[in-house]
């Protein structure tokens, strides 16, 4: 009797995960948008992870500090990017900004893709989720950018006033990123500028994206 041939297994692909981080209104959430669609990549922002703060008065949800690692359920973020890793789908969270509050019974499913982007103020400050990166990027930008773009955001996507996103910014925003975020840059794979074009910095990823063999091109990921 002829021996049969061994048969081969195709186990799924591994996805290649991008961390991305930087100080709020560097840009990032611009660039991650871009690179998303340049690379046909699905977007996890850390924002939907905001822990639920409906057992507090609305007046005191206003004044609690989601520039600190601790606002963020980290340990549910790693799980969720453990298990699209290993090709499982998610439910996350979806998140209320104008009452800081998660919505309650409703997720979003989120299926596995071959790219998956991991954006967010604190996205290169936790260890367990750095580990979990391929390749990581932070976005440079200075405060007064920073505040400025924050203040055109929160008013328009947040129902926020400019008053109360500037006390905000000086009270927590701001000595956050100098304690946590503006350190978690040292983690990062490369560097670039927020106030320099957006094309100029997808470049520069893409770029070291390539060179690394992450990438087999600008839009067919290895």
């Amino acid at each position: 009797m002829q021996d049969q041939p061994a048969l081969q297994l195709t186990l799924p692909q591994r996805p290649l995960i991008l961390g991305l981080g930087g100080c709020s209104g560097s840009g990032k959430t611009t660039l991650a948008r871009e690179l998303t669609a340049q690379l046909s990549a699905t977007l996890l922002p850390l924002d939907f992870y905001y822990r639920c703060l409906s057992h507090l008065p609305f007046e005191e949800r206003a004044l609690h500090n989601f520039d600190h690692p601790d606002s963020l359920e980290h340990t549910l973020l790693v799980q969720h990017i453990e298990d699209l890793a290993e090709n499982r789908s998610i439910e996350r969270p979806i998140y209320d900004f104008t009452t800081h509050t998660r919505i309650p019974d409703r997720t979003e499913t989120i299926a596995p893709a071959p790219v998956l982007i991991v954006e967010g103020i604190l996205a290169l400050h936790y260890p367990r989720l750095r580990g979990l990166y391929n390749f990581s990027i932070y976005v440079n930008a200075p405060n007064e950018i920073c505040l400025n773009r924050r203040i055109y955001r929160d008013m328009r996507e947040r129902g926020r006033t400019e008053k109360s996103v500037r006390a905000q910014f000086e009270a927590t925003a701001k000595p956050m990123a100098e304690t946590y975020v503006i350190p978690s840059a040292q983690h990062a794979t490369i560097t670039v500028e927020g106030t320099e074009a957006l094309d100029w910095s997808v470049e520069q990823v893409l770029d070291r994206l390539h060179h690394l063999g992450l990438v087999r091109s600008r839009h067919r990921i290895s």
